[in-house]
């Protein structure tokens, strides 16, 4: 099954046409150039967390959940088909939207950090907001964070303890933060403002902090939520919590921070920057009583519901503020849905549409996103793309966008996708695309080609690793023109084209 792509021109002034012929010339990993006309738009980033490509009724017909505020985007914008995320997880999803880099090239080899973590984006790195700043905009975080922070020790001969999946934190556990002291965090990144919980929600610790500072001492103890018990998607670790720290209603909390944040730009003489990272709809699946029973893909469906609820809040945010006409909005995901075999034999609902495995995998499913954006007056409504995206690529973007240079040595694995939002580019942009999965392991696409270095997921779908017979090829290779769900390993019969990206692959690590 080919996914198709219906791109079109559309008439342009000859000011229109040269500037367009200026993007086009762009159409790097960075911008070289500076635009003769530069655009200075509002620009609203919405990250959902572990939605999948099939979750959005308008680019699954087969959906079990409607999603009529994304759809409107769709309608009114663009969507891409062959959008990526540059791991199969959180964290290095994260790093290399900040920072257009992969996140292998950073401390993280594999894995996700945890909520007591050190920083992993350094803070002499150029990150979208430090560029943004620089050059003029506005700037916040509101939401999930998950890059680690600079907690500061009560006691600094002793080290924050980490809490991880196989570890419970007790009642009276100690994890030796003074969180009532300042931390490191988006804001020595470059955001003007923050509002964040430090992880995902089911990690430890429980709080908000704003501008790095605790808004409440996580001074009470949460027991935590078991699937087992308490139903499939409900969990959350037992942990240090903030006694007013309402599970349940963190969605609808980060929402109106990232609505009020919208409504105060109107009197504000800058363009600005959001990035709205959700919590959902990763685990705890906490759908209020509002959206539950809305869909046919049970409490993750119902979920699902309440992101596409967040993201109408934040267009009529737009709306009411007279900035929508302005603002450029993306919306997508860290990663592919944590649909699993189970999920797919309880509803007929595929979150990651017709691609394999899912989040954490190598495979299709595990990292090929929803990626949809609206542009008034730029981006030709009904405009879809088959442009090979990554996540990564927003930095260079940002740089085509505002016609500003990016600082040497900034954004080296970001690709300005500035001529794909808004024109028809016949010619793929990016010239590969490396994949990674939560245990680390590799793959990279160029073309319809996409090749990987080990048998097996590399994340939660099994078999997770697979050890090849004696004679048999350690790699895989799909056609993913003629094979979009990865069925067939073409390994052996094309040599040539596995000679080619195993030297790319090997060249992109050096």
């Amino acid at each position: 099954m080919k996914l198709k792509s219906a791109v079109h021109a559309r008439g342009a002034t000859l000011i229109t046409v040269m500037a367009m012929v200026l993007f086009y010339s762009c159409a790097s990993k960075t911008s070289e150039k500076k635009n003769e006309t530069p655009i200075e738009p509002n620009i609203v980033y919405i990250l959902a967390d572990d939605m999948g490509y099939g979750d959005l009724s308008s680019l699954n017909p087969e959906s079990g959940i409607q999603t009529p505020n994304m759809d409107s985007i769709v309608k009114e914008g663009i969507y891409f088909t062959d959008a990526h995320s540059n791991s199969a997880v959180c964290t290095p999803t994260r790093y290399g939207i900040l920072t257009g880099r992969y996140a292998w090239r950073s401390r993280l080899k594999e894995g996700v950090l945890w909520g007591y973590d050190p920083p992993l984006i350094k803070e002499d790195r150029t990150t979208v907001a430090s560029f943004l700043k620089d050059n003029g905009y506005q700037t916040a975080c509101i939401g999930k964070w998950h890059l680690g922070l600079g907690w500061q020790a009560k006691n600094p001969e002793e080290p924050i303890t980490k809490y991880e999946w196989d570890r419970v934190f007790k009642e009276g556990a100690d994890s030796n933060v003074d969180f009532s002291k300042q931390v490191s965090g988006p804001n020595t990144l470059g955001f003007d403002y923050s509002y964040i919980i430090p992880a995902s929600l089911d990690m430890t610790p429980y709080l908000y902090l704003e501008n790095e500072k605790a808004t409440e001492l996580p001074t009470a103890y949460t027991e935590g939520k078991s699937q087992d018990k308490d139903g499939r998607g409900v969990f959350w670790r037992a942990g240090e919590v903030a006694p007013n720290f309402d599970f349940l209603n963190v969605l609808s909390h980060l929402t109106d921070k990232a609505t009020d944040f919208i409504a105060a730009q109107k009197s504000i003489n800058k363009p600005f920057f959001l990035y709205f990272p959700l919590t959902a709809p990763h685990t705890p699946w906490l759908p209020t009583a509002a959206v539950n029973g809305k869909s046919n893909a049970g409490r993750y469906g119902d979920f699902v519901t309440l992101v596409d609820n967040t993201v109408g809040q934040v267009l009529l945010a737009l709306e009411k503020s007279g900035q929508a006409e302005n603002t450029l909005v993306i919306v997508t995901s860290d990663n592919g849905s944590n649909w699993t075999v189970k999920d797919k034999e309880q509803f007929k609902h595929r979150a990651n549409y017709i691609f394999r495995g899912q989040k954490a995998d190598i495979y299709e499913g595990g990292h090929r996103i929803p990626f949809i954006a609206r542009w008034p007056g730029k981006i030709k409504p009904g405009t879809v793309s088959d442009q090979v995206l990554c996540t990564t690529d927003l930095l260079a973007t940002l740089s085509g966008i505002i016609g500003e240079n990016l600082p040497k040595g900034a954004g080296e694995d970001s690709y300005n996708m500035l001529p794909a939002l808004t024109g028809n580019v016949k010619k793929q942009i990016r010239d590969y695309t490396v994949h990674h999965s939560l245990n680390g392991f590799f793959a990279i696409r160029k073309g319809k080609w996409k090749l990987t270095t080990a048998f097996g997921s590399g994340g939660f779908t099994k078999p997770v690793e697979i050890k090849p017979e004696k004679g048999q090829p350690d790699a895989t290779l799909y056609d993913l023109e003629g094979d979009p769900s990865e069925t067939k390993n073409v390994y052996g019969e094309h040599p040539e084209v596995v000679e080619e990206l195993l030297a790319l692959l090997d060249d992109a690590k050096k």
